[in-house]
């Protein structure tokens, strides 16, 4: 189902939700994205990031799967990834 207003699926929180950060390969890209995600996600499991290196290593995925507990509490999580220099996307 989605929302008449925003064509966006509706949640039912809590939910789990998958966030996907994409940024060049450095241990600076990876640190930042953990730092911004922990700062909004306080109950993290112990297997809640994955990451994936491109075929030539130069740029790297990282998956999150969290406990998301609201729609503000994913807005600031997209907008603090967004704000961050390194990070090349967020999905």
């Amino acid at each position: 189902m989605a929302d008449a207003g925003t064509n966006q699926p509706v949640l039912t929180f809590p939910c789990e939700f998958v966030i996907k950060v994409f940024g060049v390969a450095s241990n600076e890209f990876e640190v930042a994205v953990m730092t911004i995600i922990r700062n909004h996600v306080t109950d993290l499991r112990e297997d809640a990031f994955r990451t994936r290196p491109s075929k030539d290593n130069k740029y790297l995925a990282i998956t999150v799967t969290i406990n998301a507990t609201s729609r503000e509490q994913l807005d600031s999580i997209y907008r603090d990834l967004s704000a961050n220099s390194l990070v090349l996307m967020a999905i």
